[in-house]
């Protein structure tokens, strides 16, 4: 975001969208002010707004800084983030402001010698190309007092910033207590009861089939598909890419300006139409990976309501480097309930499932009772192993919380965990240890995370301040170029 922000990456992980740069990525922002001057359109912060022209604007640029192409810019989640950018920066600066935070000349001076396109201005005999750097900033579209002040407030965000962060580091004594916590094994052995093992038990009758089809129709749906074409958009290895670039452009803007056909876009390009039968939300069947109708922002678009309800073309997609793509609905082939009889041998396995695995579920139940009046009982259990929260072996999410939270003043001690669809898992836990041999590593990077934890909560909590203070007002929605601005 800023220059010495950036300096702070860990910081920024947590707080900062890395996808966006702002306008004077070569030095850092480049002026608060040029912000301010704007008519009111989509949010207010102080009363000052940001409008959809400048999200549009720094759309643009950002598109253009990533390599993308002009239906980047037009996307509305890219737009998104970028006002969500804007509004953070607006934010930032609002709280140095308000502060009356200053930079002091030594600090200044010891930022700009940190520029590597500032140090090369150095001469041999150490000396400053003062000639130089005035053409440097000039082409940046920067006057000296420019570049001053917003080397200025960036140190002064990194100041603000800091302050913050100085506040969240995370008690040692905490660290050693999760780090412990961690540590601490538990001896566990496994007594399964799966449904697989109590199918031969099971044998539903016709009546118990019929029923669970007519309760649960959606299950035996067909998918949706649809029939398309397209056309393909790429690079020539011999070609300038100067011109594939022209091309490239004129590909996108004739497939979305004359979307309800590709016939003008190929016949100009000189493209082949081709056509794709049975595209499902997944892609095309029995086609290569990098098969264009394979491609997840193709097939999304496909399956949008322009492409389906209008029969428009998608937007251009670029696939890979050098290869663009745009395809239209032919027909659309909605989801349809199958036959009983197309699926009566998948109604009956999963009746037989369902049935099996109540039985599992009834049996564990009985033998945990059993195993209640008599807990020394290790009879069927799987032999034991040790578990911790660092080293859980097999037990995971709910099994794993269970076992560990048990008190080990009630061991030995017995768990029931239930897995949907599979059946039941009773664990057994009698003894506990902490391991000797502790890994400095794993104790430091929990620390680091139990640090970050605390510095992400600190900083929302500090922005959420902040945005308050600054009367953060939402005017209008974000909406796509064509309808909230003349770009």
């Amino acid at each position: 975001m800023f220059d010495t922000v950036r300096k702070h990456q860990r910081i920024l992980q947590l707080v900062l969208l890395l996808l966006i740069v702002p306008s004077f990525a070569f030095f850092g922002i480049s002026s608060y002010s040029s912000f301010l001057d704007k008519e009111t359109d989509l949010v207010k912060i102080n009363g000052k707004p940001i409008t959809a022209q400048e999200v549009d604007s720094a759309a643009k640029r950002q598109a253009e800084r990533v390599g993308g192409n002009a239906q980047i810019a037009q996307s509305l989640q890219f737009r998104q983030a970028i006002l969500n950018e804007l509004l953070q920066q607006r934010i930032l600066g609002f709280a140095v402001n308000n502060l009356h935070l200053q930079v002091g000349k030594d600090a200044l001076v010891k930022s700009l010698q940190n520029i590597p396109q500032i140090r090369a201005l150095y001469k041999q005999d150490g000396s400053f190309d003062d000639a130089r750097f005035k053409q440097l900033l000039a082409s940046n579209g920067l006057n000296e007092e420019q570049f001053y002040a917003s080397q200025a407030y960036d140190l002064k965000i990194g100041q603000f910033v800091n302050s913050v962060a100085r506040t969240e580091i995370g008690s040692p004594k905490l660290s050693e207590i999760v780090s412990t916590l961690y540590e601490a094994e538990r001896q566990v052995q496994a007594l399964s009861f799966d449904a697989k093992d109590y199918l031969s038990k099971v044998s539903p009758s016709q009546e118990d089939l019929q029923t669970f089809y007519n309760s649960n129709a959606k299950l035996f749906e067909s998918q949706e598909y649809v029939d398309v074409e397209y056309i393909v958009l790429k690079a020539d290895p011999k070609e300038d890419a100067k011109v594939f670039s022209e091309k490239a452009d004129q590909f996108a803007n004739m497939t979305y300006d004359q979307s309800d056909s590709l016939k003008p876009a190929a016949d100009k390009l000189k493209l082949n139409v081709q056509t794709q039968k049975g595209v499902t939300r997944f892609g095309a069947t029995g086609v290569a990976k990098d098969h264009p109708l394979a491609n997840p922002k193709v097939v999304q678009a496909l399956f949008g309501d322009e492409a389906v309800k209008n029969k428009r073309n998608i937007e251009a997609v670029q696939t890979s480097p050098g290869i663009f793509v745009s395809a239209r609905v032919i027909t659309f082939h909605p989801a349809q309930i199958l036959p009983y009889k197309d699926v009566a041998a998948e109604v009956k396995r999963q009746v037989s499932q369902r049935m099996a695995e109540k039985l599992a579920v009834n049996a564990a139940a009985e033998r945990y009772a059993a195993l209640e009046k008599d807990p020394k009982s290790t009879a069927g259990f799987a032999s034991p192993t040790w578990v911790s929260r660092n080293k859980p072996g097999n037990l995971v999410g709910g099994a794993l919380d269970d076992v560990m939270s048990i008190n080990p003043d009630k061991f030995p001690a017995l768990v029931s965990v239930q897995n949907p669809g599979i059946g039941t898992i009773l664990y057994r836990i009698d003894q506990v240890r902490q391991p000797t041999g502790l890994d400095a590593k794993v104790h430091k990077a929990q620390a680091q995370q139990i640090q970050a934890l605390a510095a992400q909560s600190e900083f929302a909590g500090f922005m959420a301040y902040w945005r308050d203070v600054a009367g953060v007002k939402v005017i209008n929605p974000l909406k796509p170029p064509s309808s909230s601005s003349g770009s």
